[in-house]
């Protein structure tokens, strides 16, 4: 909400509602951490890649990041999710490349397509690592968010922020949107800053495209091919104006952008309206798993390949792999 990145009167007067959501949060962690209220302990390794604000930060580009170079290492990795936005209401489920995101939530689907690794959904964080153990023999459960799941032990924590939004106002849900304060920060093992100005100690993320696939026909074009031509983009997730930024900045000239809400359903009726006068029809992975069903063949999805530097590389995997008891292989 764009209330949140500035204060307000609005802000003050949510302002006692978001000291109670601090002070509840702040109770329900102490009581775990007190272990008073227990947390399950995986009897694998767990990574949680999460955030202290609402949506949009780039955490499920992170996550297939990790999984991908971790393949690489030759190491099992399952993911586990809460399965947000999809209509599924039995847990835990097993989520395929297959699955109906409509039902299972666009991003797990979305992770199991790029990376072909064993996913799970459940709001029990428990269940779902108990479902991938039951099945697959892995060594690392990697969970797409959960920061605040403390009914859940962690090994590792990472923190993605956007870096141009930061923190906005700096207050809580729901004056501001943040779940927890930035001090908690410092308490994990890594921050990731996507895009923007980084802060000293912080792994810069670059998200960056390749090319654009066609949902009707999976052709690939450079998305250079798009440069100079009229094109109308949409995109459902946190925070859209990413994208569309994104897409000016291959000079392709957008006649219409189009926001939706993140996880937003689509449907034919929904978006035919918008593709007008045949021009290609550009949007997100995580819209296109979506779409699929009835794509026309002037639709174009852009996937974003998280980057890191080779120093930043090694901040972030040596210690999983420490954990591990592996050594980095070099020049992967």
């Amino acid at each position: 909400m764009n209330f949140w990145q500035k204060k307000s009167i609005l802000t003050w007067l949510l302002s006692p509602l978001s000291l109670l959501f601090w002070l509840i949060s702040q109770g329900r962690k102490w009581l775990f951490d007190k272990k008073i209220l227990k947390s399950y302990r995986s009897p694998i390794p767990v990574l949680v890649v999460g955030n202290i604000s609402v949506g949009g930060n780039g955490k499920t580009p992170v996550v297939i990041w990790l999984v991908e170079q971790l393949q690489k290492q030759g190491i099992k990795v399952g993911v586990i999710s809460r399965g947000y936005g999809g209509k599924n209401k039995q847990f835990p489920q097993l989520v395929t490349a297959q699955s109906d995101p409509e039902q299972m939530g666009d991003e797990p689907v979305l992770i199991a397509q790029r990376t072909q690794v064993p996913v799970a959904i459940s709001p029990n964080r428990q269940q779902s690592i108990e479902c991938l153990l039951q099945q697959f023999e892995l060594d690392l459960i990697v969970t797409d968010d959960g920061l605040q799941h403390y009914a859940l032990a962690r090994d590792i924590e990472w923190v993605v922020i956007d870096g141009e939004r930061r923190f906005g106002n700096g207050f809580v849900l729901p004056s501001g949107g943040l779940r927890e304060l930035p001090s908690r920060l410092e308490k994990v093992q890594a921050v990731i800053c996507n895009g923007g100005i980084a802060n000293q100690g912080e792994c810069v993320m670059r998200l960056e495209p390749e090319f654009a696939v066609n949902l009707k026909t999976n052709e690939r074009k450079p998305l250079s091919d798009f440069s100079q031509t009229d094109a109308i983009a949409l995109a459902g997730i946190g925070y859209p104006p990413r994208f569309f930024k994104m897409l000016q900045g291959y000079n392709i000239q957008l006649v219409a952008s189009h926001s939706f809400a993140d996880h937003q359903s689509y449907s034919l009726a929904i978006i035919q309206p918008l593709a007008k006068d045949n021009l290609p029809l550009l949007m997100t992975e995580k819209d296109a798993v979506k779409c699929y069903a009835f794509a026309q063949e002037n639709w174009w999805y852009i996937p974003v390949f998280a980057k890191f530097s080779e120093k930043d590389t090694a901040y972030l995997l040596n210690p999983v792999l420490t954990l591990l008891g592996l050594e980095r292989k070099e020049n992967e």
